[in-house]
């Protein structure tokens, strides 16, 4: 499953309910992007949530 490298955001389970209250498995996935970013003065590639990308905890590589 894909994770993010900054906050640790992953895929979380729960279910779906219809109206008759019968429960099936279901899953909400994080909107994973894979970006080029400057880290420590490098440019790397890495696999980031867009919540993260949005909020500038990472610069994004020029």
């Amino acid at each position: 499953m894909a994770k993010c490298e900054i906050c640790g955001k992953s895929a979380s389970f729960g279910h779906n309910v219809s109206h008759s209250n019968r429960k099936t498995g279901r899953m909400w996935k994080p909107n994973i992007r894979t970006v080029r970013a400057n880290i420590n003065g490098t440019n790397k590639k890495v696999k980031i949530c867009t919540r993260c990308l949005r909020s500038g905890k990472i610069s994004r590589a020029v």
